[in-house]
């Protein structure tokens, strides 16, 4: 009979912790420009190598070489630099504000803003997102968004649109095609997917778009949603933000440590795309396909962002605790405001003095929505909504228990 060793269990771990610098090489990334792209209507299996490269256009040059290189124009290309840099300022003034006990807590896009902010200008009007608390450059790329209703929103204040029901952060928007965010994870999946296939079900055209991080894949609403996705064709994007951190927890720990997250997409029969989520132009790019896909009937797509949060968790995090200070500086795809502005100045469509002017610009515009907003109330003044708010809404006719509770607050 064959002698074994004693068994073991692997417990995945990142190869940088505080202290000591990270090895970035346990990320595969392919050379910008490399990665074949397929037609649109290729079939799900014909993707699966796309699933273990890492689609790029921008090269260290500034450069877009490539397949993927999309149709956008320097004014679009503009739009999109601007929008990033919106989404950071609002970051930035917000972080201080939670700081300043003006609300609960906040929680950073930093170093991803070329996900959300690119496939907002490749959605159409009518689709919906379903987003998790990091995607509000879904709603500050839009022209027509609101900055005031969205501090206000985060104040949880007297002018807030969703009355202090949410947690801060937690936005929604239906005519700016922004589903309820909810805290519970992986719950936009199946959300996404059922819309998607309402949409199909009423022959319409419109077209969801589900955001999760990647440690909610390990949840099992992700892997229902992907079969109701496969086997109903639903018109309907799977985004997984692969930011390299679940909180604390190492990507590996939900499965990223010897394969990728886009491999999930194959082995549910989806076409599945990898793709350099600090690239604004292969963001674009990639949405664009997926949306075509879903448009044309040809079914869901799963496209994993490979990025970095370069900011805690949320103001209730410390990173340096679990991982080096220097991390965010050192990662491989670098800061994906500073690649498209890189990007723009080689056109000779963009310069440093109109970089500056342009980060002043929208600076004054977020401080001018918040003094706004803060004319309506936040936490730290104590002017928030009337809690007999809370009865209404619920019932076309409130009922003699809800009656009696509103009485007992002397409300």
């Amino acid at each position: 009979m064959p002698s074994y060793a004693p068994l073991r269990l692997h417990v995945p771990e990142p190869t940088g912790r505080p202290g000591h610098d990270t090895d970035f090489s346990y990320l595969p990334i392919s050379k910008a420009g490399e990665v074949r792209r397929p037609p649109v209507d290729a079939l799900p299996a014909q993707t699966s190598d796309l699933a273990f490269t890492l689609i790029r256009v921008l090269d260290e040059q500034g450069q877009a070489v490539g397949p993927w290189v999309p149709e956008m124009d320097t004014a679009l290309k503009t739009r999109g630099l601007r929008a990033m840099l919106k989404t950071r300022a609002f970051d930035a003034r917000m972080l201080i504000a939670q700081r300043q006990k003006k609300m609960s807590f906040y929680m950073q896009c930093l170093g991803e803003e070329a996900i959300a902010c690119a496939h907002a200008l490749a959605l159409s009007d009518g689709d919906m997102c379903f987003p998790t608390y990091r995607q509000q450059g879904l709603l500050l790329a839009r022209e027509d968004v609101n900055l005031v209703e969205m501090i206000c929103q985060l104040y949880s204040n007297e002018r807030d649109p969703l009355k202090g029901r949410q947690l801060p952060v937690m936005y929604s928007s239906k005519k700016q095609g922004f589903f309820s965010i909810s805290g519970n994870l992986a719950t936009q999946v199946i959300q996404a997917v059922g819309w998607g296939m309402a949409s199909a079900i009423k022959g319409d055209t419109k077209v969801a778009s589900s955001w999760i991080g990647d440690g909610a894949t390990a949840e099992a609403d992700f892997h229902t949603g992907i079969t109701f996705a496969h086997v109903y064709r639903a018109p309907v994007i799977l985004n997984v933000v692969n930011n390299q951190w679940a909180i604390s927890t190492f990507q590996a720990i939900a499965g990223g440590e010897g394969t990728t997250f886009a491999a999930r997409g194959v082995g549910s029969g989806i076409a599945s795309l990898r793709v350099d989520g600090n690239d604004f132009l292969a963001v674009y790019a990639a949405s664009q396909w997926a949306l075509e896909r879903a448009r044309r009937n040809l079914g869901p797509t799963l496209i994993e962002w490979v990025t970095y949060r370069a900011g805690p968790h949320s103001t209730s995090d410390d990173p340096t605790k679990y991982r080096p200070a220097n991390d965010a500086a050192r990662f491989p795809l670098g800061d994906p405001i500073a690649r498209l502005k890189q990007h723009l100045i080689a056109l000779g469509a963009w310069s440093d003095a109109e970089h500056e002017a342009a980060q002043k610009e929208l600076e004054l515009e977020v401080a001018a929505a918040q003094k706004e907003a803060e004319q309506h109330g936040s936490m730290a003044d104590g002017h928030m909504r009337s809690p007999a708010e809370m009865f209404e809404d619920v019932y076309k006719d409130m009922p003699a228990h809800l009656r009696r509770q509103r009485q007992e607050l002397g409300i």
